[in-house]
């Protein structure tokens, strides 16, 4: 079982706090991390592309010469895809990139990315986030504190004024317990998770 140090916002150690092996401590599925990435990236394409094939266009009603005897090339219509204005050959039309994933190939993707934080020392735990009022100043303080740069904050409450104190901070994303995926924890270099919050994740996944 993992123990890491609990921190405070000043960047004092507080206390050590026992990570549940369940989560924190499983056997690192590349794989799935990698198809867990694949599949939030392929979500968020909007797949919204759309030319108009020769069906579609307007015009081209009638054959635009007779069929012989005429010393052109026969043609059907004037709206083939070698006339200008013509529709498009093969024309992309709106599709879903999204593809599934398993319940448990979820599960295990996520754990795997936690594993990985708490392995590479990157997983800092605090504990309590709270603001008197959105600061972004003295959210930054924190993070120096911290010796953080880039972060994902998990909070276990949706507290506005610490959401709103790192919201204009480019390198940090903040992010409830139901709400962490695998890219975003891949994405920033250090997880600086609330003592409260680590709690609940547990619950939830162990």
């Amino acid at each position: 079982m993992a123990k890491v140090s609990v921190l405070n916002m000043q960047g004092s150690e507080v206390g050590t706090m026992d990570l549940n092996d369940a989560v924190f401590g499983v056997e690192v599925n590349e794989h799935l991390v990698h198809q867990a990435v694949l599949s939030q990236l392929a979500s968020n394409r909007q797949g919204t592309q759309k030319a108009k094939t020769r069906s579609e266009v307007s015009g081209g009603g009638r054959k635009p010469w007779r069929q012989k005897e005429t010393g052109h090339a026969r043609q059907g219509s004037t709206r083939a895809p070698q006339w200008t204005g013509g529709g498009v050959v093969f024309a992309p039309t709106p599709r879903d990139y999204s593809f599934k994933m398993n319940k448990k190939e979820k599960r295990l993707a996520l754990k795997s990315a936690l594993t990985s934080r708490v392995n590479e020392g990157k997983f800092v735990v605090v504990d309590e986030l709270k603001f008197e009022a959105p600061k972004t100043k003295e959210f930054v303080q924190v993070l120096e504190n911290l010796k953080v740069n880039k972060a994902l904050v998990v909070l276990n409450d949706n507290d506005a004024n610490t959401v709103l104190s790192a919201k204009n901070i480019p390198t940090v994303k903040t992010a409830l317990t139901n709400t962490i995926n695998v890219y975003d924890i891949l994405k920033y270099d250090t997880v600086i998770v609330e003592k409260a919050a680590v709690e609940t994740i547990e619950e939830v996944y162990a």
